[in-house]
This record gives structure tokens, C-alpha cells and sequence, in this order.
């Protein structure tokens, strides 16, 4: 396994495996915006891109795991949890947010794992799901 920045030639691997980007044009777009910004990183297998994050800095000022997704051939191998302790260690400051949906489980379940705390949440982003908001405490310049 091997992390490391996306760049531009790996935009139809990430779409690949992105299960939002199959039915929403706008998340290609999207990809190739976070790309472009160097803040998209990916995991690769044997040559086969698995999983992406997206870890950006404008939370508040914060660094925030914007996106987080491994493809369905390669879940529950512990590709998220590797993607989330890069973060985690590549991070400075005294926090590290991320959110998702109510209805999704399973990463709150690995947020939790990986030393998250519920921060609150945010109604009336997705009708009927809210939005939880996690963080986790850093050492201060983790880097």
C-alpha cells in the first residue's frame, strides 16, 4: 500500500472508484478540482489506485477531510483508516475535522476509531440525514 498526492493522470481512476462520480458529473468536476489544488491524496495498491482522500485547510481555519472514499472492491481492509492517520500526521494545529451523514455508519464508526469525537451537527444540508461534525485533537505541527 502506498499514499501518496494525486495528480492529473489519476482523475479517471479516482472517478472509477468513486460511486458518487458514476451518476453526478459535478463530482468529476469536483475530483479534478481537488486534484488540481494538491489536496487530494490516494492509496495505491499494486499500481491500482483504491481509495482517495481530500484534506483541506478552510474549515475555519482548520484542517478538514473533506472526502473520503475507497472503492467498493477494496472496503473494510483498512484503506480508510490508513488515509484518515496520514491526515492525521501530515496535519498542524491542535485539530483535524471531518463530517458525514447520519445515515453513514460506517464512517462515523471509523471517525470513532481513529480518535474522532462528535463536534455537533448541521441540519437542512440533506433533507432528512444531518450532517455530524467530527474532530480530532492533534499534538500541535503533527508534521
Amino acid at each position: 500500500m502506498r499514499i501518496r498526492p494525486a495528480v492529473k493522470d489519476d482523475h479517471p481512476a479516482l472517478c472509477a472508484i468513486d460511486t458518487v462520480a458514476v451518476g453526478d458529473p459535478r463530482r468529476t468536476v469536483d475530483i479534478a478540482g481537488w486534484v488540481a489544488q494538491g489536496c487530494c491524496h490516494l492509496v495505491e495498491i499494486d499500481g491500482e489506485v483504491a481509495a482517495y482522500g481530500v484534506l483541506t485547510h478552510h474549515f475555519f481555519g482548520h484542517a478538514f477531510i473533506e472526502m473520503l472514499m475507497v472503492g467498493a472492491s477494496w472496503r473494510r481492509r483498512g484503506l480508510g483508516a490508513a488515509l484518515i492517520a496520514h491526515f492525521q500526521a501530515m496535519s498542524s494545529g491542535a485539530k483535524l475535522f471531518s463530517s458525514t451523514n447520519m445515515s453513514n455508519r460506517p464512517m462515523q464508526d471509523l471517525l470513532v476509531k481513529a480518535g474522532f469525537r462528535p463536534s455537533g451537527y448541521i441540519d437542512n444540508l440533506d433533507e432528512n440525514d444531518p450532517e455530524i461534525v467530527f474532530y480530532s485533537p492533534l499534538e500541535p505541527n503533527a508534521t
